[in-house]
This record gives structure tokens, sequence and C-alpha cells, in this order.
């Protein structure tokens, strides 16, 4: 992989008042305090005086819970005059590739506008429609690189600068953890909306971290980019350390457990076995018709560190085999400090093809998507083991480890 350097003062020139430095974001036994938080605590001042719409969804709340676009709102020092909504919604009414539209907020009558698939000069377009001359980014992400909102905050910064705006990113936890990326890089030929730039699968990083990396190595020109960062979180923290309430990011994001297993078993969208969607445990559980208790055996001989795998049996309410009986395996992680969910999600693929004939890869391909080139597929198709695959991706991870060390703002 290679990645240039350029832009990389770009990434950097937004210290403000509002912005934690990297000594002082990490904070020692302090509660956690949010980049909206800070915002608030500093009276708004980064937006003073400014035309405001924010990039959100159900995830940007208080610690209390109440909504920042309603809070927002209800004050006097924030000229807060549009909201711009993601997959799944600003609300959060739509399902997986789906959108709620544009319309008026019945809460806050502020016009709500649609970002979901659009890009470049077309979302440039509606910034510019929509009147504002600043964008603020407050988005609840779970640290996998197929996860889209890391991707409208990537296109919104392209639209901004395109439209002549400025950005903000507020900071928010990574749930799994800052502490290493792992997984296979994508390359650029496979890019898509589930991938725009070479990042790993699992990147370790905040939003904020990702925007000054998205700044300094992949826009062709940088957005005027400001940051406010958390404090009183360490990169070794877990989502229930944090101390914040769990709203769900999307509808089958339903918990930070769900977060812990992600980066490795949506790979199983990518296939023609269920991932989950339609239980209560989505990404948790996994099947099809014809499974039984051998895949679970399987995969537990390979004794992977801090994961057990549980003979399971599902009835999807919707999604794949609706209505129908499946069985297969329930992910069990019992050490989540010493568990790798890309390794994992291998490790079940590898096995779900060595045990049950009626394995198949999506007709379009789509897992080349998600682990970003043809490398997991054709490796697997091959014969390779879990971590004959896993050793596959080993250089190009360690050359965005590098570069990705460059944007780290938390120890």
């Amino acid at each position: 992989m290679k990645l240039s350097r350029r832009g990389l003062l770009a990434a950097t020139s937004a210290a403000v008042a509002a912005s934690a430095t990297p000594a002082a974001a990490h904070g020692s036994g302090r509660r956690l305090r949010t980049g909206f938080e800070r915002l608030a605590a500093d009276g708004y001042a980064l937006l003073d005086g400014r035309r405001v719409g924010v990039v959100t969804n159900p995830t940007g709340i208080t610690r209390d819970v109440r909504h920042i676009v309603d809070v927002m709102h209800a004050d006097d020092r924030v000229d807060l005059t549009a909201v711009f909504g993601p997959e799944h919604g600003f609300r959060g009414t739509a399902q997986a590739g789906g959108s709620e539209g544009r319309y008026d907020d019945p809460a806050t009558g502020l016009p709500v506008y649609d970002t979901y698939l659009k890009s470049g000069r077309p979302l440039a377009d509606v910034f510019t429609a929509s009147g504002v001359d600043t964008v603020v980014f407050d988005i609840q992400d779970v640290g996998a690189r197929f996860y889209t909102y890391i991707w409208t905050l990537y296109d919104c910064m392209e639209a901004a600068q395109l439209a002549g705006k400025r950005f903000v990113v507020l900071d928010r936890p990574n749930p799994v953890t800052g502490r290493a990326a792992l997984g296979p890089v994508l390359h650029k030929e496979f890019a898509t909306f589930v991938g725009r730039q070479p990042v790993a699968q699992a990147h370790g990083m905040t939003v904020a971290e990702l925007a000054r990396l998205f700044n300094g190595e992949f826009l062709t020109t940088p957005v005027p980019l400001e940051t406010v960062l958390m404090t009183g979180w360490r990169r070794s923290q877990f989502y229930d350390a944090s101390g914040l309430p769990w709203v769900p990011p999307s509808p089958n994001m339903p918990t930070p457990d769900t977060a812990l297993v992600y980066p490795g078993t949506c790979l199983f969208e990518g296939t023609n076995l269920s991932e989950g969607r339609g239980t209560t445990r989505p990404f948790e559980l996994l099947g099809a018709e014809g499974l039984d208790g051998r895949w679970a055996e399987a995969a537990e001989r390979l004794e992977l560190p801090g994961v057990h795998f549980r003979e399971a049996y599902f009835t999807p309410t919707f999604s794949k085999f609706q209505g129908k009986t499946v069985g297969g395996v329930q992910i069990h992680v019992h050490d989540r400090a010493a568990y790798d969910p890309v390794r994992a999600g291998i490790a079940l693929l590898v096995t779900a093809k060595q045990v049950w004939s009626g394995f198949a890869w999506h007709p379009d391909n789509w897992i080349d998507k998600l682990t970003g080139s043809a490398l997991v597929r054709t490796t697997i198709d091959a014969g390779a083991t879990a971590d004959e695959v896993v050793a596959a991706w080993q250089d190009e991870l360690a050359a965005f480890r590098r570069v990705r060390a460059e944007y780290l703002l938390y120890r």
C-alpha cells in the first residue's frame, strides 16, 4: 500500500481552544467528556457567529440522552439552521441500505437533508442549498472500515471543501478500543461506500483521528478542519468503561457486544449464510439451512484466543432465511483483550467452507468489497488455512499502521 504524506500540515493546523492537545486528551481517572460536552462547556465559542449544519443520527446524544440537535436548537448561542442525515436517517427510522430523504424535523422544524449515497459535487450542492457555513459531524462509529458512517464523514469533508465550508468533528470513543489496526487494507480499485480509501478492516481510530487521516492523506485539497477531542478516554478502553449511554448506531448494532464481533462477522454478508440479521443477536449468530454442530466443533478446535463457538439454531424474522430454522454458531467472547475479531471472522469463513458443501460467496463477490481486495476470497478458495489468510495481508497492514500512528491523538 502506498499512502502519500501530502497534507499532513493541513491536517494538524486545526489547533483551536476547544480542541485538546494529544498530551491532554488522555485524562487520568477522570470522567470521559465527549467532543460535544466540551464544545457546550465552552459556550459553543467555536460556532460563534456561524450558520451551523449538523451531520448526525440517533447516537448524537448527551450523557442524559438528549439529542444534540434538540439541545443546540434550544440554545440562543447556536445558529443551528440545518441537519444532515446519513444511512438509516437522522432520527434512525430506516433499515440497512435506506435513508429518510428530505423533510422538516417535526421536533425542531429544522430542514433535514439526506446525505446517503451522495458525494462530491452533488453533496457540496446540498451544503450550499442549506445555507450553512460550518458543517459539524457527531456520529458514534463502531470501529470497522465497512461501517458507512466513516465514509459519510469522508464524503462530507470532501463536499465541504468543494462548497467552501468549515468542518468540525466532535469526537466520541471507538467502542472496541483504539489499541490496534487489524485485518486487510483496502485496495483502491475495490473502493465503494463500504470503503473509500486504503484503511484497515478494523482501524482502531476515533472519528477525529480518521478525519485528520483523511485530510492529511486522501483528500485532494484538505478541508478547513477543526476537531473537538474527548478528555478522559484511553485507547485501551472498551465502551462500557466510558460511562456513556449506548444508542444503537444502526438497527442491527444493538449493543457494544455486537460492535465487538462485527469487524469479522460482517464478512458473512459476502456469503450465502445468515449474518444473524432478523435475530436479537445480529453478527453474533451465524448460520444456514443444512448446517449443524460440526461447524462450531471445527471452529472451536482452532482454539482462538478469547472466544468460544457454540452450536446454535435460530429463525430470522427478516433478511436471509426469513422464517426458516437454520443451524450455525453463536460467538461467545470471554476475553475481549485477547480476542481478534477479524481473525475470528476469517476462521469462521474457512471452517464453514470446510464443513458445509452448500457454502457460496455472494454472486457479485461482495466479499471483495468488504475485505478490500480479492485476497481473502481467492486464498480461501485455494484451500488456505485461517492463519495463512491472515499472514497474507500483514505487510500491507504494517504499512497502514505506520501512517496511522501519525494521526493518533490519545494514549
